[in-house]
């Protein structure tokens, strides 16, 4: 048994029954990235020592040493994003712009990683201020994806959803504003969750941007449960963050009566031909298993939708990359300053109040083709994957988002992101893996764990990379 692949629920189990040792886990994590972390990049800090002296005192709690009782996470190897602060230690966001800058304080997913007993053994790679959908940087190099070295696992949770697939973590925290939790599960074949927006609290001031959120990344659906839990939450320092406290339930009954909507192109996207079986062959799996399923059609345009993107980015993510670009232009990544330049066009050309007409539409035009149904399922990217070290050049006149926009299916969900949406694997297309999106009427969070959990059950995924 190879213990660096083993779920986080299984070694949950195990540690109990005091047949694993949280240190016999570490070691074999260490060991695992030892050996692969040259060719995946997939670490920005390793914190290897520190993480087995955590190992220890977790074995020690299991062992019912001090009369401390193990937590939901205890000894649990968790990796997660550079960007996710911890107070202390770097926090650069993978730009050379921010070299030397110190954490002051934890983000609030660290504190709640931290309080369940997940140790932190490693912090992962993102692309330069996570803003866009492969992860290279100055700082750290290109990290690339375990199924093919050759291309990226995705950005801006590239990092994480690549040491996950190669198994030199058991979970790891995303973030996602426009699919950077989705797109790097979808083309690393692991699960990813997008919270509907509030669930899960963020660090200010993008925590104030309904776009974006926290979320967890794992290799099971019941691992992501188990994650979500740890991490949902209110939190002083996130006005948003909702009360009361969800739990999303441990088990999920059959989705025999369920009736799910399944959506190929999400308008017009150009959705390869094999990303379009594969999304299609997980529907006849889900129907298989007792659901009613059922092919419906949004009037959308993947441009329209960028656009719209592009309005509501100019206001403050994007903002915040422009007022860097102002002074720092020659430090910053390419594609960091094609998306500053965008940013600047989509501000002169485009209208804020515009941009919010569109989403009120395309949120009432979704939810009005759920209604009959309790979840819908697309595909997560238009492809399986792009080459490790994409870039994308500054804007042609009129277009509004990069190249990268094309291939990702998630941003309809950000616009819309009081839906739930759970990413898991849907097959595999050019040695790559390809994913599906599962989107969940809004606060709906069980009912797309449910639908993910009978996908799961009914055809698992293969987990292990030829690495």
């Amino acid at each position: 048994m190879d213990l660096h692949y083993l779920s986080a629920t299984e070694a949950l189990r195990l540690f109990r029954a005091r047949e694993l040792s949280p240190v016999e886990l570490m070691r074999a994590v260490i060991e695992r990235a030892e050996k692969v972390e040259p060719v995946i990049n997939a670490f920005a800090e390793r914190l290897f020592a520190e993480a087995l002296d955590q190992a220890r005192e977790a074995e020690g709690r299991y062992l019912g040493k001090g009369g401390r009782e193990p937590r939901p996470l205890e000894g649990i190897p968790v990796a997660t994003k550079e960007k996710h602060a911890i107070a202390g230690r770097s926090f650069t966001e993978g730009s050379l712009v921010n070299a030397g800058n110190v954490a002051t304080e934890n983000a609030p997913v660290i504190d709640r990683i931290l309080a369940a007993g997940g140790i932190i053994h490693a912090r992962t790679t993102t692309p330069e201020f996570s803003c866009t959908f492969f992860t290279h940087t100055r700082m750290w190099g290109v990290t690339r994806n375990p199924w093919n070295t050759a291309c990226t696992p995705g950005g801006s949770s590239g990092g994480s959803a690549a040491s996950l697939a190669a198994g030199t973590t058991l979970l790891a925290s995303g973030s996602d504003i426009a699919g950077s939790t989705r797109v790097p599960a979808a083309f690393t074949g692991t699960v990813g969750f997008k919270a509907p927006y509030g669930r899960i609290p963020g660090a200010p001031p993008l925590a104030a941007d309904f776009y974006r959120g926290d979320g967890p990344l794992a290799r099971t659906v019941d691992d992501c449960v188990a994650f979500a839990n740890v991490l949902i939450g209110p939190d002083p320092r996130d006005h948003t963050s909702l009360r009361p406290r969800l739990t999303l339930p441990a088990t999920y009954e059959p989705i025999t009566g369920m009736r799910l909507a399944l959506c190929v192109r999400l308008g017009d996207y150009p959705v390869g031909e094999d990303v379009a079986a594969n999304t299609r062959a997980a529907a006849r799996i889900l129907a298989d298993a007792g659901a009613t399923v059922e092919e419906i059609e949004l009037p959308w345009t993947h441009e329209e939708i960028r656009r719209t993107s592009a309005v509501h980015f100019t206001q403050i993510f994007g903002a915040i990359i422009s007022e860097i670009a102002r002074d720092h232009r020659a430090e910053l990544m390419p594609y960091t300053v094609a998306l500053a330049d965008q940013m600047a066009w989509a501000k002169e050309h485009l209208s804020f109040l515009d941009g919010l007409r569109t989403e009120a539409r395309m949120q009432r035009e979704l939810a009005e083709a759920m209604q009959p149904f309790d979840a819908l399922i697309c595909p997560t990217t238009t492809r399986p994957g792009l080459p490790a070290a994409y870039d994308q050049l500054g804007p042609e006149e009129g277009e509004v988002l990069g190249p990268p926009e094309t291939a990702t299916m998630t941003v309809p969900f950000n616009i819309s992101n009081r839906c739930p949406v759970l990413a898991v694997p849907s097959g595999y297309a050019e040695s790559l893996p390809t994913g599906i999106q599962i989107v969940g009427h809004t606060y709906d969070d069980a009912t797309v764990f449910r639908v993910g959990k009978a996908l799961e059950l009914a055809q698992p995924w293969i987990r292990r990379p030829p690495l």
